[in-house]
């Protein structure tokens, strides 16, 4: 039996009118590629006949598989599921509401040719409103200079990723738009390629300014994980120590001040208070890093990780 080269992974919410426009699209464009492929819709809970449209789906192309959720869970769970029973070698996900287009996977594919672990789309000439587009564009620029990861378009769907890549990532919150970056994190290449982007003809956009902040608390959160999650005493010990410093600096001043110019006797005042709580807050800080060492290593000894991916042995 032929194993499954290709995975599509398609998240849904809502998007009864769209369904069999995407699929006639991507059908032809899959069965070009001339591998065998297998399309995995994700259902989050839609609340129409997403979810009856699908049903039929299946039953006349075993191509088609569907997972439906019980009530809308996210996209990032619905990516988080798609990897997770996704069987081909290479797993490709786009939107649902066609704005994505299917003959642009050879692009992708083309690309992970190339020597690419993971390849994202960039929505070249986006069609969409103005203000989503302008915070589209800040997310990405802020993006870029917090993680290093020169993508241009983090926030589109179409992207392709080989089996591997996915497979030690966890996704939580509003991630989905970064596991690129969670991606490059454990050192495996990412390319970019100009892709096509179409508007929306039917429904209406899942996606609200809201979006915006809870992806950039997420992308703050990844940046934290990438330099501290296995060393948080670095991270704790350093604030700590600085707080420390500080109200001994602020102490040794008040004593100065009170004792050797003016002679007078030392005072309990503001100043000398916010010593001694910049000196707790320190010690604080300081214990919190040790008690999350200790937290790592305890973890790490139970789940036998090693807190490292090996690419290949040479023996």
């Amino acid at each position: 039996m032929n194993e499954i080269w290709y995975s599509v992974v398609i998240p849904v919410y809502n998007e009864e009118a769209n369904i069999l426009p995407l699929y006639n699209q991507l059908k032809p464009a899959m069965a070009d590629l001339g591998e065998r492929y297998e399309i995995l819709f994700i259902d989050d809970g839609s609340l129409d006949n997403t979810f009856k449209i699908l049903e039929d789906l299946h039953r006349k192309d075993k191509n088609v598989k569907v997972i439906k959720f019980r009530r809308k869970f996210g996209q990032t769970a619905a990516l988080n599921a798609g990897f997770s029973n996704a069987n081909g070698k290479i797993i490709i996900t786009m939107d649902g509401d066609g704005q994505n287009d299917p003959k642009d996977i050879t692009k992708l594919l083309r690309k992970i040719g190339e020597g690419y672990d993971v390849v994202s789309g960039w929505r070249y000439e986006r069609k969409d409103k103005f203000t989503k587009k302008a915070f589209s564009k800040f997310s990405n620029w802020l993006a870029r200079r917090l993680t290093g990861i020169d993508i241009h378009d983090s926030g589109c769907s179409l992207k392709a990723y080989k089996k591997e890549t996915v497979e030690d990532i966890v996704l939580f919150g509003e991630m989905h738009r970064y596991v690129p970056v969670l991606i490059a994190m454990n050192g495996f290449s990412v390319g970019e390629v100009k892709v096509s982007h179409h508007p929306r003809k039917f429904g209406r956009t899942k996606y609200g300014t809201g979006r915006l902040l809870r992806g950039f608390l997420d992308l703050i959160y990844i940046q934290f994980w990438s330099k501290y999650s296995r060393r948080p005493l670095h991270f704790f010990g350093m604030i700590g120590v600085a707080l420390f410093l500080l109200g001994c600096i602020i102490a040794l001043y008040k004593v100065f001040i009170m004792l050797l110019l003016f002679r007078v006797p030392l005072e309990v005042g503001p100043l000398l208070l916010l010593s001694v709580l910049l000196v707790i807050m320190g010690i604080q800080f300081i214990v919190f890093g040790f008690l999350g060492e200790i937290q790592i290593r305890t973890y790490y000894g139970k789940t036998g990780e090693k807190g490292y991916i090996v690419e290949k042995v040479l023996e």
